[in-house]
């Protein structure tokens, strides 16, 4: 639309179903191009994407006509069906129901992006849980600690 000015900026992040690590070392790589390939392919840019073995972070830039749940539902959905049909594990693959999302303003984006490609080192000092947590405090999300994560049972 003409006259229409925008610049958003979204990071996502999302985990393996019980938050298992099912995310593998020898596929990781092409798992994160196939969801950033995913995530453009929805119309939004993807800045960096990146995870450790059982959850993964999006960036992306995304117009106004765009909202962020369409692009993670083509982002979640056909990813897993990638891993799934490329036969990577022995049991079937998912992500967990739902993710978080954070809106960020153009001077943040380096301090993201680097906070998103350093994720293995991150978490050799924080659990996943604690920065999910850590996320949501900073962004002043209320949250019930029971719905965060489903358990496996």
């Amino acid at each position: 639309m003409a006259n229409t000015y925008h610049q958003m900026y979204a990071q996502t992040v999302f985990a393996v179903k019980y938050r298992e690590a099912r995310i593998q070392i020898d596929w990781k790589a092409d798992l994160l191009a196939v969801i950033g390939n995913l995530i453009n392919e929805t119309g939004a840019s993807t800045i960096i994407v990146n995870g450790v073995e059982d959850h993964v972070h999006c960036f992306f830039s995304m117009k106004p006509s765009q909202c962020v749940s369409d692009i993670m539902k083509s982002a979640k959905a056909k990813s897993s069906k990638w891993i799934n049909e490329s036969g990577l594990l022995k049991r079937r693959f998912e992500w967990q129901i739902g993710y978080g999302s954070f809106t960020y303003n153009k001077t943040d984006i380096h301090r993201v992006f680097k906070y998103i490609e350093n994720q293995e080192a991150h978490h050799k000092k924080q659990s996943f849980r604690a920065e999910y947590i850590e996320m949501l405090v900073q962004h002043g999300i209320e949250f019930e600690h029971r719905h965060l994560f489903e358990d496996l049972r």
